[in-house]
């Protein structure tokens, strides 16, 4: 089962993560962004650690609520209402329940990924972080670490497409040969959570 202690470091591990990669998301973002997606994502995760430090919330819902609020409020741009809204609707889904197993996570991070394909019209193959989330979840029924290895190919993938969404649609095909930032991160995410599970 998974408990808060689980969540809280999957949290953290994932803010250890962006704070180790902030570089490369910013230089995978130079090319075809506004070359300022790892400074963000590592504003919104400190103060998400910071948040989670001060508040201490005691079930799985409340973690993943409280870090998507931070997210939405302190990251600029685009990917903070993304991820945001990708943890707070998947917080919510798991309720107020003290624990929950890896089948009803799996079904709320559904729900996450789904709000989020919702909030930025994308859909796989746009070169967006959809490209890494979608395996993920579709993965999660192998456990974390087959879902891990699926956002990591699903962010490799993006490379050779042209982008339908987001900042770098406006370039068209120059956008192609880039690996997607969004994408990147998100299989960063999955990866913080293999890892909070041991594997």
């Amino acid at each position: 089962m998974l408990d808060a202690d689980f969540f809280r470091r999957w949290m953290t591990a994932t803010a250890a993560s962006v704070e180790h990669e902030a570089e490369r998301l910013t230089a995978l973002d130079s090319p075809i962004g506004d070359a300022d997606h790892g400074s963000n994502l590592l504003r919104g995760f400190r103060a998400v650690t910071v948040a989670l430090d001060k508040e201490s919330p005691d079930t799985p819902g409340a973690i993943l609520t409280l870090a998507g609020r931070q997210l939405i409020s302190t990251v600029g741009g685009a990917s903070g209402p993304l991820y945001g809204t990708l943890l707070r609707r998947t917080g919510k889904a798991l309720g107020e329940a003290a624990e929950v197993d890896e089948a009803q996570f799996a079904e709320a991070f559904r729900t996450g990924v789904d709000a989020v394909m919702t909030l930025g019209g994308a859909a796989p193959g746009d070169k967006t972080m959809i490209d890494a989330l979608v395996p993920a979840v579709d993965a999660l029924g192998d456990g974390f670490a087959g879902a891990r290895a699926a956002a990591e190919e699903g962010a490799l993938a993006t490379t050779p497409l042209q982008a339908r969404k987001g900042r770098a649609s406006y370039l068209g095909e120059r956008s192609i040969g880039h690996q997607d930032p969004g994408a990147t991160s998100s299989a960063l995410l999955i990866a913080a959570l293999a890892e909070a599970n041991g594997e």
